[in-house]
This record gives C-alpha cells, structure tokens and sequence, in this order.
C-alpha cells in the first residue's frame, strides 16, 4: 500500500500499517515526515508519481478536497486499474464528485470518514466509516480493520461523510453545551474540572435518551404520552440565568429559537423531540 500525506492523521495510518507488517511506501510533500517512518520500515517515494505506481491500494490523507485533485490529477493515468482509499476530510458532494472522477479513468474508490483522534488508530473506540465501492471496500477492509472498527454504507460514495460529519455536529453541538455550562458556573468560583466531574456522567446518562427520540421521529408521531412537551421545555429560565452569570446566551439561544418556532406553529404541547422539524425546515 502507499500513503500520500503524512500530516497528524496520515502519519499514524502509514505507522499502523508498517507495524502490522504492509509494505507501505509513503510520500508528503515535505520529505522529512518521511524519515521516522523510513526507520520503522516504511519506503520514501520521492514523487507522488512513483508512490503511486508502487502500490495496489493508495491511501490519500490530504489538506482538503482541492488538495486531492491537484496531487492526482497529473497522475490520474497511474491510478487506473488501482484501488483509492480517501481519508481525506470532504463534504458528500466532494466524495461523490471524485468516485465518479475515479470511475471515468478505471479507479476503483472507496472513501473513508475516519471517527477517531490519531492516537486512538488501532486501539478501541476508534471507527473507520466507508462508502463507494464494494469491491474496493472488500481490498480494504483488512488494513481498515487495522485502523480501526469498519462500517460500510453502500456505493453511494458521499454516505461516509455525510455520517462523519453528522456525528461530528452531534460533538461539537454537545462539546459547545458542555463550554456553556462550565462559562455559566466559573463566576462562582466552580473550575472547569470539577464542573466536567459532574457533567460528564450527566451527559452519558442523558445519551440513553437518544433511542426515544429517534423512536418518535421514525414513528412521525410527537404527541406519544411520556414525553416532555416543547412548553415544559421552554429555556428561558437557562437564558436568564446566564445573562445574569455575564456570559454570552447564544449556544442556548439556538435550542430557544427552535423550541419557540415550533411552539409558535401551535405544537406547543407536542414533545421535544419535535424540534427536528424546525431544523428540517430552517426559518
């Protein structure tokens, strides 16, 4: 297999796989991230060019989507008849623009949303998302597995991202409540850490609720009785209270706005899980 791009991420992948016993060939537009991974056992390619014709399997951990198509693009020739892993960050229209980008030249694609810090390649916890081709995913999925737990999602090359970046706003939605919280109780003295010792189990028990939702969802139906109605679940008591502690209200602000359009549209006494509608159909 080759690797083109040693950043943070790429770097540990072409570690992983030199230490699980590939013949792994790598290149980085700055040479030098090669040399610690030459010493493990890994080969620098001077060229992309020459990484490429190297290998089988090309795994591609770039900058961006632009990134990928000016490192490839003069190459796309090389690429024919081989397999291309991208585990470059892209939106699903990017993924979806390069599978069909590969398939005009012969290049079997597969991309790769990666749910993992590059410390955690390898060990539990870390997922590896997949889409495009099945055959390319069936050449992969030894070495992904390497990495970490693999999940394939059909040929539909853009479902990995789209399930990558919606768990990573599910994370950065709960990372920002979580920084709300612990700004609302610092002017009383209360650190960050010991705000995060009570949060944490909190919010893990508060995950258990996740099946319900989606339960109502999937079911269309947000009058089922046990849940807690969009009245009931009015912040503006979270919204005072936080004006009052000096801080900025808008992370609460933005759960305030979704839960208001929808109780202003007469579904007041229906559930929570409701404010899926408001995102669904932005004001």
């Amino acid at each position: 297999m080759s690797v083109l791009g040693l950043g943070a991420m790429g770097g540990v992948l072409a570690a992983a796989a030199v230490r699980d016993g590939y013949e792994t060939t790598v290149w980085n537009r700055s040479a030098g991230r090669a040399q610690a991974l030459v010493a493990e056992g890994a080969v620098a390619a001077p060229t992309a060019g020459e990484a490429i014709r190297g290998s089988q399997i090309v795994v591609v951990c770039l900058l961006d989507h632009a990134s990928v198509h000016e490192v490839l693009d003069p190459l796309v020739g090389d690429l024919a008849g081989r397999t291309l892993l991208n585990v470059t960050t892209t939106s699903p229209a990017e993924a979806r623009e390069l599978a069909a980008w590969a398939a005009a030249s012969g290049v079997e694609y597969l991309d790769g949303g990666i749910l993992a810090v590059p410390a955690m390649i390898g060990q539990p916890g870390s997922t590896i998302l997949c889409s495009g081709s099945a055959a390319a995913f069936g050449r992969c999925a030894p070495l992904l597995d390497r990495w970490g737990k693999s999940t394939y999602f059909g040929e539909d090359a853009g479902l990995a991202s789209l399930y990558d970046l919606a768990l990573l706003a599910s994370m950065y939605v709960m990372f920002a409540g979580f920084l709300h919280g612990a700004a609302m109780v610092a002017p009383a003295g209360v650190s960050a850490r010991e705000f995060a010792g009570m949060a944490a189990p909190w919010l893990t028990a508060m995950t258990g609720g996740f099946d319900g939702f989606a339960a109502v969802i999937d079911g269309k139906d947000y009058t089922v009785a046990g849940q807690q109605s969009l009245e009931f679940s009015d912040l503006s008591h979270i919204v005072s209270a936080s004006a009052e502690q000096g801080i900025s209200t808008e992370v609460i602000d933005m759960v305030q706005r979704l839960v208001r359009r929808q109780i202003d549209l007469g579904h007041g006494s229906d559930g929570f899980a409701r404010i899926i509608e408001s995102i669904k159909a932005p004001a």
